[in-house]
């Protein structure tokens, strides 16, 4: 069962950074409010416990993918 939330969990933050990654506005509310953009984008209000683990999944999936993003045009420069 424990395997089951942690899938939904990892659904979730990829469902959340597809959106936010290509919504300027839903990025600068999460960057507000990331509970309530979270929580928007999946329409429905998660408990406390699963909400903060989508969004601190979220922050660490969207700085990796800026960090690769970087890293990508660095390289590109020499």
């Amino acid at each position: 069962m424990e395997d089951k939330k942690v899938a939904d969990i990892k659904q979730q933050i990829e469902s959340v950074v597809q959106k936010v990654t290509k919504d300027e506005k839903l990025m600068e509310q999460f960057k507000k409010e990331p509970v309530k953009a979270v929580e928007s984008v999946l329409g429905v209000d998660l408990p406390d416990d699963v909400v903060n683990k989508v969004v601190d999944g979220v922050k660490a999936k969207v700085t990796v993918d800026k960090l690769g993003n970087l890293a990508g045009t660095i390289k590109n420069l020499f």
